[in-house]
């Protein structure tokens, strides 16, 4: 079975997605169903840029969003369908449009204002996120414990490397102690706030209200949470999940393991970027994994997997009106 994995912040870079929309009908509706949603052009703005528009975090949540169903959309008219899907972050969101629970115009209206809600949360705060590379992800998250201040694990990624955000000052201090511990490195990212972490918690207080003005659908696929990495299917689940995971952390490894145990043995990585197929690859060795984001991609993806006819509930979900 396939399971389909949608990329998350940072993935972005100007000109992904505009070659499929050039190419395929259903990405440039995609483009376009997104742009009117949230009132300007994305395919543009994926264009064109700037790279520092780009980067603007109310940006890049829903051109990343649109970019990957515009890819989902391209595999789709080539006969490549999810049996499951999860997203990272605001991959989730995403997922939740292939599973037909969201439709695309209410996703990226969500993670746009998710967006700015995230920035608003540390508006002149100092903080920082940084990867840490080669300690298991126990000892990680003891040692951010043990740190004074607001120092926390975000995102659980793969085997050997997890993800910790917070205040400025307490992370630079949970960094050392993690290298004295026997950490291999740790590498500061280039994000403008600590997502998945307490400090989001105004944030996701914000978002509250707005997913409650939403109408979400029941997943046709199962979704693998962030927050709990376990399937999701029903509204109700859904919208507490996408609730939760705004300050709590995203568990990506152990999402990945799970659409392994529902019978995943293809994950295609299907938007900008190719990081979770190296997650990936690393969590559950011997699966197959690609990614598709462009042309060449999608070419070589078909020629590794064929085309696959889905069953009728595995249908193109995210067109549901």
């Amino acid at each position: 079975m396939i399971a389909f994995v949608f990329p998350g912040q940072g993935a972005q870079y100007v000109g992904m997605g505009v070659e499929l929309a050039a190419r395929y009908a259903s990405a440039r509706r995609a483009f376009d169903e997104a742009s009117e949603s949230i009132g300007f052009d994305l395919l543009d703005l994926c264009r064109t840029g700037p790279e520092e528009r780009l980067r603007q975090t109310e940006n890049t949540q829903p051109a990343i969003l649109t970019c990957s169903w515009a890819v989902a959309s391209a595999l789709a008219e080539n006969g490549i369908r999810p049996a499951m899907a999860a997203g990272l972050s605001l991959g989730e969101y995403t997922a939740l449009v292939a599973a037909g629970a969201l439709t695309l115009a209410d996703a990226v209206s969500l993670v746009r204002q998710r967006g700015k809600f995230m920035q608003d949360a540390v508006d002149g705060q100092h903080t920082a996120m940084v990867a840490v590379m080669g300690l298991p992800a126990e000892r990680v998250d003891e040692i951010c414990r043990q740190t004074p201040g607001v120092v926390e694990a975000a995102n659980f990624n793969a085997p050997g490397q997890v993800v910790i955000g917070g205040e400025a000052g307490a992370v630079e201090d949970a960094s050392a102690r993690l290298l004295a511990a026997g950490a291999r490195r740790v590498t500061r990212l280039a994000v403008s706030a600590p997502f998945h972490t307490s400090l989001m918690g105004p944030a996701a207080a914000n978002l509250s209200a707005v997913l409650g003005r939403v109408n979400l659908a029941p997943a046709r696929i199962p979704v693998v949470a962030n927050v709990t990495a376990q399937p999701v299917r029903e509204p109700q689940e859904i919208r507490a999940a996408l609730l939760d995971q705004v300050a709590a952390p995203v568990r990506w490894e152990q999402s990945v393991r799970t659409l392994r145990a529902l019978g995943a043995s293809v994950f295609v990585e299907v938007g900008p970027g190719t990081a979770l197929a190296g997650l990936t690859r690393r969590t559950v060795p011997g699966a197959v994994v690609v990614s598709v984001q462009d042309q060449a991609t999608l070419d070589a993806a078909l020629l590794t997997l064929g085309p696959v006819t889905a069953s009728p509930e595995q249908g193109h979900a995210g067109s549901r009106r």
